[in-house]
């Protein structure tokens, strides 16, 4: 059975940090990798994963595949943003790396097909292109890629800018590539969850909603009284 055949029909769940917030205290290595522990003795079919470091933690905890990236920044294109990033990623234990595969400037000056040719030249690990858009879609898979995900919808300026997640979007991939089409963005509920495979979707991954004590609590509080009596105070970044 080959590494996406063993996401299929399942959840996948990303294992990652705020990445608004560098005192996140769920920042460390060995954390994530009990976090992931934890979502795949609950059910996970693999876990995404940011960073070489935590990639190794989690490797070595799990025993369901890695989807790595290595995040680089905040702005633009920031996931995996690089073939030197991408190489980073893999060589840590990542089985699939996911990378930004939309039509922006990459900061490298490079194109995204370069990425996807040096992850299976120089490591064999697979690429799954995040994208916003189905000619952004289209145009990864034409650049090699070996998955695409729906990630980015929503966070690009050609995308809807919608709170829940684009199944539409799902729903178009899905009908048109040749290849497995995953489900990633803003999936908080288990209607979601079944309304993206209803639309084609290979495998669904669910991140701050399961894994992210400080979202979620984020969400939950202004629903208390205190919150709602409270002055108004500037969140920290």
């Amino acid at each position: 059975m080959s590494v996406l055949d063993e996401l299929a029909g399942g959840l996948v769940v990303s294992c990652q940090p705020l990445p608004d917030d560098p005192d996140d205290p769920m920042r460390d290595p060995y954390v994530q990798a009990h976090v992931a522990a934890a979502v795949v003795r609950g059910g996970a079919v693999a876990v995404r994963v940011n960073g070489p470091d935590d990639v190794r933690a989690v490797r070595a905890a799990v025993g369901v595949p890695v989807i790595g990236l290595y995040k680089h920044g905040t702005q633009g294109v920031f996931i995996t943003p690089t073939a030197g990033h991408a190489l980073e990623a893999a060589r840590a234990g990542s089985h699939v790396v996911a990378a930004d595969a939309t039509d922006r400037p990459r900061p490298d000056g490079r194109s995204f097909a370069d990425t996807v040719r040096a992850v299976h030249e120089q490591t064999g690990a697979l690429v799954l292109a995040d994208v916003s858009t189905v000619a952004e879609g289209v145009a990864a898979v034409e650049a090699g890629a070996d998955a695409v995900a729906t990630t980015l919808s929503g966070y690009t300026p050609a995308s809807p800018q919608i709170d829940g997640p684009d199944l539409g979007l799902v729903a178009r991939l899905a009908a048109l590539l040749p290849v497995p089409v995953i489900a990633e963005g803003r999936y908080r509920t288990t209607e979601q969850i079944s309304r993206a495979f209803e639309a084609g979707a290979h495998a669904v991954v669910m991140g701050n909603a399961v894994t992210s004590p400080l979202w979620i609590t984020r969400r939950l509080v202004p629903a208390t009284p205190r919150a709602a009596s409270a002055p108004e105070k500037k969140e920290h970044r």
